[in-house]
C-alpha cells in the first residue's frame, strides 16, 4: 500500500534473576511487529554467555523453536530486541539487528529505531582511523563510536557517542552485565520505561509491548536522556538538552491504537484529527468510510464531528499481509484488490473516504476507483494530515521527494488524479491542535527540528561509502 513506511521496534529487557528472556522479548516483538516487517532479531545472555539470533522476515518466521532454543540459555537475565524497516542501509539479512562488535568493553549488541543524519560524515571519520564496517546502516557508526572509546566507562562512552550524533532515534545497548536507553534530543522517536514484578526493567518502542511482556509503564524516557540499569536501579543521565519535537506520524499513523507516547494517547488523538478535519472541510455526503486500518480513527472523528453516518465501506483482506507483487500496473492494481473490496453499503451513496495519507497517489486513486466500481455516487476524500512534500531523515521511509505527489502536485492536481469529487487535508495547525502538543512536522513543511544531511540520504548511501 501507498503509506510512509514503518521504521522498527526496539525491546530491552533486564532482570535481577534468571527469566524465560528469550520468549518475553519474542513477545513483546509482537505488539512492535507494526514498526518494521523485513528483518527481527534478539540478543541475551546470562552475564557469561551472549547470543544472538536474527534474520529477514516477520517475528513468527524468524523465531521458529529452532531459534528459540538457541536463545534460551541458562540463567538468562537480560537482553534486547529488534524489528526492522530498512531506513539507511538495503534489507539485507547482515543489516538484521540487533548488531554486534567485540571491544575493549567486552561484546556489546545494539538496536536503534530512526536515523542519524550525520552518519555518513561520522563514518568517513571512522573509516580513516582504522574501523572496519561490516554492514551498510546507521546504526553500527554510533557503535563503534561507543567501542573507540576505550578509556571510558560503557555509559560515559554512550554519552560521548550521543553527543556526537545528530538525527531522530531511540536505542537499546547492552553489554553482558546490562541494558542502556536512550532518546534523541527532540524526542523524535518514542521510547518507554516498564517494571517487572520482580524488579526487572523493561524498556520499548511503544507501551502495548511492555504489558505482553508482563511489566507495568513507569514513564517515557525523556527527549535527550540516557537511562541504565545498575545494582538493580534505574540510573539517568540527561545527556543532551531536551527540545520535545516527537514525530506528529506516531500520532498519526505508525503507533498501535492502544498506545500512550509522551503523556498522549494515540487513539483519541487520531479522532480529534477528524473532528477537526470535518470543521476545515466538510462535505455534503450519506456516508463516512475509512480506509482500513489507518483511517479508522480519524473517520470515527469526521463522523462525530459532521453527523454523517459512519460505516465500513471497505472491507481489508486480513490474510493478504505484505505480498510482493510483480511490478506492473496490471498486477500492482490487483495488490490492491488482493488486500481491499469494496462493500455494498457505498452503493448509490456519496461517500466521505477518510484516509491518515497520501504518499504517491496512486493507491489512493485505486481505492477511489473502487468504490466507484461498487456504485458510490460521489467520492470525497479527506485526509487526516497535511500534504506530505518533503522527506524524512529521522526513520521513516516516505520515498525520494521527487516521488511525493504534493511536492509536484497541486491539491486540485492531486484530486484530478486520485479521480476524487474533492479531496482536502488536514491543516498543520488542525494536527497540532489534535495531538496538543509540540510535535515535528518537517515532512509537511520541510523544518527539520532535529538537523537534516548535507544532501538527500539514500538507503544505499553507506553502502557507497
Amino acid at each position: 500500500m501507498d503509506k510512509p513506511h514503518e521504521e522498527c521496534g526496539v525491546l530491552g529487557l533486564w532482570s535481577p534473576e534468571p527469566l524465560p528472556v528469550a520468549d518475553l522479548l519474542q513477545l513483546g516483538l509482537f505488539a512492535l511487529q507494526h514498526r518494521g516487517q523485513e528483518a527481527a532479531g534478539i540478543c541475551v545472555s546470562n552475564g557469561k554467555d551472549l547470543v544472538i539470533e536474527k534474520d529477514l522476515g516477520l517475528v513468527t518466521q524468524v523465531f521458529d523453536e529452532a531459534r528459540m532454543q538457541r536463545l534460551r540459555i541458562q540463567g538468562a537475565n537480560l537482553g534486547i530486541g529488534h524489528t526492522r524497516y530498512s531506513t539507511t542501509g538495503s534489507n539485507l539479512r547482515f543489516n538484521a539487528q540487533p548488531l554486534n562488535v567485540r571491544s575493549s568493553k567486552g561484546i556489546l549488541a545494539i538496536a536503534h529505531n530512526g536515523n542519524f543524519v550525520n552518519a555518513l560524515q561520522i563514518r568517513q571519520q571512522l573509516l580513516e582511523h582504522g574501523a572496519v564496517f561490516q554492514t551498510t546502516n546507521d546504526t553500527e557508526v554510533m557503535i563503534n563510536l561507543i567501542a573507540r572509546y576505550a578509556r571510558l566507562n560503557l555509559v560515559e562512552a554512550t554519552a560521548r557517542a550521543m553527543r556526537e550524533l545528530t538525527g531522530g532515534f531511540s536505542v537499546v545497548l547492552m553489554d553482558r552485565q546490562t541494558v542502556l536507553a536512550l532518546r534523541d534530543g527532540n524526542g523524535v522517536r518514542p521510547l518507554v520505561i516498564g517494571r517487572l514484578s520482580n524488579g526487572g526493567w523493561v524498556f520499548a518502542s511503544e507501551p502495548p509491548a511492555l504489558a505482553l511482556m508482563g511489566a507495568s509503564f513507569v514513564r517515557d524516557v525523556q527527549p535527550g536522556e540516557l537511562v541504565w540499569v545498575e545494582s538493580g536501579e534505574l540510573r539517568s543521565m540527561q545527556v543532551l538538552e531536551p527540545h520535545p519535537t516527537p514525530c506528529a506520524f506516531e500520532w498519526i499513523y505508525f503507533a498501535r491504537a492502544d498506545a500512550t507516547l509522551d503523556g498522549i494517547p494515540t487513539h483519541p488523538a487520531r479522532i480529534r484529527m477528524g473532528e477537526v478535519l470535518a470543521q476545515e472541510a466538510p462535505a455534503v455526503a450519506d456516508l463516512v468510510v475509512p480506509v482500513p486500518d489507518s483511517g479508522i480513527g480519524a473517520a470515527i472523528g469526521y463522523s462525530r464531528a459532521s453527523g454523517i453516518p459512519f460505516d465500513y465501506g471497505l472491507h481489508k483482506n486480513p490474510y493478504a499481509g505484505r505480498t510482493f507483487i510483480q511490478p506492473t500496473q496490471e498486477m500492482r492494481d490487483l495488490k490492491v484488490r488482493l488486500k481491499l473490496a469494496a462493500t455494498p453499503v457505498v452503493a448509490g451513496r456519496r461517500v466521505v473516504l477518510v484516509d491518515d495519507s497520501i504518499v504517491r497517489g496512486t493507491t489512493s486513486g485505486r481505492i477511489v476507483q473502487l468504490l466507484r466500481e461498487a456504485g458510490a455516487a460521489e467520492v470525497h476524500v479527506r485526509i487526516s494530515s497535511p500534504p506530505i512534500k518533503f522527506p524524512c531523515y529521522y526513520g521513516i521511509d516516505t520515498a525520494a521527494r521527487k516521488e511525493l505527489v504534493a511536492s509536484t502536485h497541486s491539491v486540485e492536481q492531486i484530486r484530478q488524479l486520485i479521480g476524487a469529487d474533492s479531496l482536502a487535508f488536514l491543516s498543520e495547525s488542525g494536527v497540532r491542535q489534535a495531538i496538543g502538543g509540540p510535535v515535528c512536522l518537517a515532512c509537511f513543511n520541510g523544518q527539520y527540528p532535529a538537523g537534516q544531511p548535507e544532501e538527500e540520504v539514500r538507503k544505499e548511501a553507506l553502502e557507497q561509502a
